[in-house]
Parts: structure tokens; sequence; C-alpha cells
């Protein structure tokens, strides 16, 4: 299989980001991280081995990023704006300058073949940027695959609320959206999958996809939103089995 790696100044964090691309060809997935993860984790806990079959065929590339989420959503003792602000340094830094680096690897990867816009990637905290981040930039993404996500950013900021929490809550922006607003078709054409167990430490998971699914519902947005089984727990055990089951609908 093909690896490699890079690392580069990020003039919206002002710090080096790091990230892994597994794969020659295919579907370009922005992968990201599960909480305190590091871009190295999906290797590491056997996604990229169970996702193998689709990433030896050229169906898909995987680019495996790094997060900031220790610094903003799971750092609580810290000032909340200060939070969510350093979290838009990171949600540009993706748009701005690491989607233009990737499409630049993509386009000599792929050559005479072209794969339109990205999709999205990740389980639990990672599946909340994954859907958060593509309902966000429509104009970039047009797939998600999103395991055992929390989707309204109270879980995580708890009473704090400002127009940058409210603009990363799905659950919030989302079901407040007009009819006639631009990124509404695009949702309709995208390909969604949402998938959540229902066993061990998959509660909250649980509750927030439900409420996530009505909404979708509610806007005739077709999302696929599947619940597993009572002995699903919230695990890389589970999410190396989802992520092998849903990628043939994807790529």
């Amino acid at each position: 299989m093909k690896i490699e790696y890079y690392k580069e100044f990020s003039h919206n964090l002002n710090r080096d980001m790091e990230f892994k691309v597994y794969g020659y060809a295919g579907k370009p997935c922005i992968v990201f991280p599960g909480q305190s993860g590091k871009y190295y984790d999906f290797e590491n806990f056997g996604m990229i081995e169970a996702a193998k079959e689709y990433i030896d065929a050229g169906r898909i590339q995987f680019f495996c990023i790094d997060s900031v989420d220790q610094e903003t959503w799971l750092n609580e003792k810290e000032n909340s704006r200060e939070r969510i602000e350093l979290h838009e340094q990171w949600f540009h830094y993706i748009a701005e300058e690491l989607i233009p680096h990737i499409a630049e690897i993509v386009e000599k990867s792929n050559c005479d073949k072209q794969y339109g816009k990205f999709m999205t990637c990740g389980c639990s905290i990672g599946a909340y940027h994954a859907l958060n981040i593509m309902l966000r930039r429509p104009d970039l993404f047009d797939k998600v695959l999103s395991m055992s996500g929390i989707y309204q950013i109270s879980y995580y900021f708890h009473e704090y609320h400002d127009e940058l929490t409210y603009q990363n809550s799905p659950c919030d922006y989302i079901a407040n959206m007009r009819e006639n607003h631009k990124n509404m078709e695009m949702y309709r054409n995208a390909e969604m999958i949402l998938c959540c167990g229902q066993g061990a430490w998959e509660q909250s998971y649980k509750e927030s996809l439900y409420r996530m699914n009505e909404i979708f519902q509610t806007k005739k947005i077709d999302a696929w939103v599947d619940f597993w089984g009572y002995d699903v727990s919230h695990d890389w055990h589970w999410w190396k089995r989802q992520i092998y089951y849903f990628l043939q609908f994807l790529v």
C-alpha cells in the first residue's frame, strides 16, 4: 500500500500540522481522529487494514489529519470563547490550506481521473467533525461516513452559546435552515451515511443520532441513518466492521 507522510505549517493555526495519505487513487477522503486522537490512529487501530480492499483497488484515498480537540472541545477548563475561536481557525486551516494541498496531491496521483468533491469520515468526535465540516462546506464535500458521533455542540460547551458554537452545531443550524438556502440542494445530492451502535457507551451517541435523523427527515434530506444492534459498543472493533461494510456503497 502506498503511504505518504506530510508536515506543513498552518498560517491559520500558526503551527505545524501533520497528516498521512493511504492509497494511490480513488475518492479522496478526509479522516478526522477520534477523541484525544492523532492522525495515525486510523492506522494504529486497524481501520486502514479494514478498508485495505478498497484502498488497494484504487477506489479511495484516505487523508488522515490531525485535530486540535485537546485545546478546544475537550479543554473545558479554558475560556469557552477562546476554545471555539481556535476551532474556527482549525476549520479555516482545513478549508483554505489543507484542501488545496490535498487537491494537488490528488491531481498528481489520479492523473486523468476526476473524483469531484471530497469525502469525510470519522468515529466518535471525529464523526461529529466529519458531518459538521461536510454540512458547512458542501461545495467541497459530497460524501460522509460518520460513525458514533454527537451532533449538538452543547454536549461539549454545555451552557455556553454564541454565533460560533451555533454554526458548529448541526442539530441547531440544520433544524433552522430555510428551505431556499443555497446548501439544501447540495445536501440532497450528497451521500450521507450516519451509523451508531446501541450497546455499551453508545447511549448519548444514539440519542443524538435519533435527533439528527428527525431533522433530516423534516428537511427532506435523504441520509442513510443506521442503528446497529444492542451488542454494538462504542469501540474500534465495531468501527472496523462498519467502515468495511459501508464503503461498498460510497466508493
